[in-house]
């Protein structure tokens, strides 16, 4: 597929998504460091068992930068247990801490003033941190202009036939932020564009408002955030891994068998 008919196509996918499912209200969380924190904790694991991790930390008031610090490793173990791998990822929120504090004095603010690109190299050198875990912190919590690439968007691309299953990481996330890019000049991400009544084909209703998800952001960062929203919408309701269920997906006009 030639390059412009793929920038078009994936345009003419944000549209049909957003106006059959609305806003999503990515990320659901209270503050950027939450975010941070439901970035590694995610990995691996559904968001259910996230949200339990969650819910532990802010019970025990040490959903924070001095809260993680602070606690003993074995307590922050046993706190974020529901998400799995609890002991690997106690000790890489602990890693990111540390790296706050030696880095950036423990100022997130700090952190996020940096170039976009230095961020990025410097999250993916910590243990734990892989391209997905440093692109979520930095579209939601930083609100940095970067696509998150997840295993949905490859599996939606590939069966779309605009990109192969092999295609790297960032062949998938520059196709999708050069595509997306001229939405941001345009009402495709606001409500006007949204109809509400076809939100009856979404199985699952998306996140309530957070003080997240609710920031003020640029037009390009509200783009990404809202189309990886989206797609994660069509990867856990119609685009399965093992069995595909097509019918009622926004998407479904669109695949190359129907054409």
């Amino acid at each position: 597929m030639a390059a412009d008919a793929r920038n078009t196509l994936i345009q003419t996918y944000y549209r049909a998504l957003f106006q059959a499912w609305g806003p999503q209200n990515w990320w659901p969380a209270r503050s950027r460091f939450e975010v941070i924190v439901g970035a590694y904790l995610t990995q691996n694991t559904a968001w259910t068992n996230v949200e339990k991790a969650m819910a532990n930390l802010r019970a025990a008031r040490l959903l924070s930068v001095k809260g993680i610090r602070k606690v003993a490793l074995a307590e922050l173990e046993r706190l974020i247990r529901p998400s799995g791998y609890f002991r690997q990822k106690a000790r890489r929120l602990k890693t990111f801490v540390d790296f706050l504090d030696q880095q950036y004095g423990g100022s997130l603010t700090r952190m996020f003033a940096r170039p976009t690109k230095e961020i990025r190299e410097e999250l993916l050198k910590l243990n734990g941190v892989g391209q997905e875990t440093a692109d979520s912190v930095l579209l939601y919590a930083g609100n940095h202009p970067v696509f998150v690439v997840d295993a949905y968007t490859r599996r939606i691309l590939a069966r779309h036939a605009i990109l192969t299953d092999d295609a790297s990481y960032e062949d998938v996330r520059k196709l999708l932020e050069k595509s997306l890019a001229p939405l941001a000049e345009s009402a495709d991400n606001s409500e006007e564009s949204f109809n509400p009544q076809r939100t009856a084909s979404f199985p699952n209703p998306p996140h309530p408002p957070s003080p997240m998800s609710a920031a003020k952001r640029t037009a390009l960062t509200q783009v990404y955030n809202e189309m990886h929203g989206l797609i994660v919408g069509v990867g856990k309701n119609y685009c399965k891994k093992s069995q595909p269920e097509c019918d009622g997906c926004p998407l479904q006009a669109f695949l190359p068998d129907l054409k």
